[in-house]
């Protein structure tokens, strides 16, 4: 859930093709919502698609890393060394 602060509005300026926007105009009307809507729902749904892409990513690497250690093809890490992995990861 969002904090009353995180939903504030802030408005920004896009460039978009003409082609682009048309399609979004048309849409208004025909369902009767309006362009920040669409932008906000769009933003949401790529944001939402790109993390999910991430996470199977990083899931199919963890699998084929798994499988390597299991047939001896890779050293085994501790927990300790997938810790050090996973925290200087996220501070680079």
């Amino acid at each position: 859930m969002y904090s009353v602060t995180q939903l504030e509005k802030q408005q920004i300026g896009l460039r978009l093709p003409k082609y682009l926007i048309d399609e979004v105009d048309s849409f208004t009307q025909e369902f009767a919502v309006n362009r920040t809507d669409i932008v906000i729902e769009a933003l949401r749904s790529y944001l939402t698609e790109q993390k999910a892409k991430l996470f199977y990513e990083s899931l199919t690497t963890s699998t084929k890393e798994a499988k390597q250690m299991i047939d001896g093809e890779l050293e085994e890490s501790s927990l300790g060394d997938l810790i050090d992995e996973l925290e200087n990861h996220t501070h680079s």
